[in-house]
């Protein structure tokens, strides 16, 4: 990718967070990109090395397979492949970026590969968690090659801010696309998946 074409797709992703909230740009990452980063993520996925998610966070933490239905591996830059230290120079990047433009103080970014299994599944939910406001603006790589409609998993956002009713996009799982968005602002799920479903889900922080 050019570097004004990746430049363009910065100033996309803040257009996007300034106008409405949230965005989705397709092919954030080129496709020999995308796949490399899928193939780190598969690689670690069927070494063992993912875990059962939960919902809520630090000790409060606790597996809801009721609510979701996903494996994780946390991002740990020391330990990272070059195509995952590669994507999070560019969310660096797009941090820089947000920052410079809407002020919001963002100083890094946390995530974790995620791969939803068939069956998997997310019930409806918010980013930010109960009692803290440190996760500002979430940001989700698809890393699905060749994903049909028939594979279902798609994210599911409901577009006026705070409320879980009202219109709603349909945003299919591709590889390479981009999601972005206020993490305190938009209810979203994802649809159960039939075939296994890769993403980078993460959130840029403030300090709290």
């Amino acid at each position: 990718m050019s570097a004004s074409g990746s430049g363009n797709l910065l100033s996309s992703a803040v257009e996007g967070l300034v106008t409405q909230g949230w965005v989705c740009l397709e092919g954030f990452l080129r496709e020999e990109e995308a796949r490399a980063l899928a193939a780190e993520s598969l690689d670690a996925y069927e070494s063992g090395d993912f875990r059962q998610a939960g919902v809520g966070r630090g000790a409060e933490i606790t597996v809801r397979q009721d609510i979701r239905r996903d494996q994780v591996l946390w991002l740990e830059e020391a330990a990272a492949g070059p195509a995952t230290r590669a994507y999070l120079a560019r969310l660096e990047e797009l941090r820089v970026a947000i920052n410079r433009e809407l002020f919001l103080g963002l100083f890094e970014f946390e995530g974790h590969f995620a791969v939803y299994p068939s069956g998997g599944f997310y019930k409806a939910h918010l980013d930010r968690h109960r009692g803290t406001a440190d996760r500002v603006v979430t940001a989700i790589l698809y890393l699905n090659d060749g994903w049909l409609p028939e594979h279902g998993g798609r994210l599911k956002i409901w577009t006026t801010p705070g409320e879980q009713e009202g219109p709603f996009e349909l945003i299919e799982p591709r590889l390479g696309s981009l999601v972005v968005f206020l993490a305190g602002d938009f209810w979203h799920e994802v649809e159960v998946a039939h075939e296994n479903r890769m993403s980078v889900t993460g959130w840029f922080r403030v300090r709290s």
